[in-house]
């Protein structure tokens, strides 16, 4: 299952997609976590330490790795030079799965050990002194989108992405790459602001959208969350000393956790698990195709020299029947 984390800035978004990959790591489900907001803390939240979390490779970094992997033995791309972010993958590309070990696992993903299992974690890579005044940042998250777009996952396997703050997640097609979004919110008029763009731009895309709300601090909030999203509101989080000694470094055994705020994880679970049985392998895929031809056509075509619709093999459905190229 592919699971996003979104939310404005400071809404705790990377600390509920911590405390979820902790609870699906306690339950011994297999986690591949993507930290993919340009501000990187989702190693720190997990327990890495400065140094720790400042060693993790950069996606980024390795993109030419990345593409040379995926495009396999597809004979629509000429080359990993016209691969762009949104490259699908057709007859002969190399799919990425939660549970293998492939050369894009070697090269980005170093695993981290929680309470009750190990997990994978990879980083788009924070902005650099180079990108300052030169790059757009969305360009960081292009390696995690190309990858999202050739993985193949199935139940009780997970995917789980903190995403850029705010509504910057549509300046790419990532917004639909996922089965289940979370959109944490807190019970504020702007908490709940992000929550109508997101609405709103992924209305037509058939978005899985719930919310989380958190600092819920007593009835009134509910009831103001309540009001202002409606049914899309799924639990609440309210305060935690277990998060407080988490964010001073000294996390006790996850099994400390509030019995509320653990019921509020399982809840997440059962709603991204209840999405599997409605999985449209036809539409994901037509999808990737639709920001494909947007992107060729507003500035792939151009930056790479090439026809990049050619690359869409259009007898090709991704889904978990499918197997990878050589």
């Amino acid at each position: 299952m592919k699971i996003a984390f979104v939310g404005k800035g400071g809404s705790g978004k990377t600390t509920l997609s911590s405390l979820f990959i902790r609870h699906l790591a306690a339950e011994g489900a297999p986690v591949v976590a993507v930290d993919a907001d340009i501000n990187q803390h989702l190693g720190a939240a997990l327990g890495l330490d400065e140094s720790e979390a400042a060693a993790l490779p950069a996606m980024g970094d390795h993109l030419l790795l990345i593409k040379d992997h995926l495009r396999g033995t597809n004979p629509r791309i000429a080359s990993a030079d016209t691969m762009i972010k949104t490259t699908p993958p057709g007859e002969g590309s190399r799919l990425l799965r939660v549970q293998e070990d492939n050369p894009v696992y070697d090269a980005c993903a170093r695993p981290v050990a929680l309470d009750g299992g190990t997990i994978r974690l990879m980083v788009t890579g924070p902005f650099t002194d180079a990108d300052l005044g030169v790059a757009c940042y969305h360009s960081k998250t292009g390696a995690v989108e190309l990858c999202l777009n050739h993985l193949v996952d199935g139940p009780d396997e997970y995917v789980v992405v903190d995403m850029t703050a705010g509504s910057d997640s549509f300046a790419s097609g990532m917004f639909t790459r996922f089965d289940m979004t979370f959109l944490v919110a807190e019970p504020t008029r702007k908490g709940v602001s992000v929550y109508r763009q997101y609405k709103e731009y992924a209305r037509d895309f058939g978005v899985a959208l719930r919310v989380v709300g958190n600092k819920v601090q007593g009835p009134d909030d509910l009831d103001f969350l309540r009001a202002e999203v409606g049914d899309d509101l799924l639990v609440t989080v309210g305060h935690s000393d277990w998060v407080r000694a988490m964010e001073k470094g000294r996390p006790p055994r996850f099994a400390a956790l509030e019995e509320p705020n653990r019921l509020a994880l399982r809840a997440l679970r059962e709603a991204a698990d209840a999405t599997y049985e409605r999985r449209d392998w036809e539409r994901y895929t037509r999808q990737m195709v639709h920001f494909h031809l947007k992107n060729a056509q507003s500035w792939g075509n151009e930056r790479t020299g090439a026809d990049l619709a050619a690359q869409i093999d259009p007898g090709f459905v991704l889904g978990e029947s499918v197997t990878a190229g050589a």
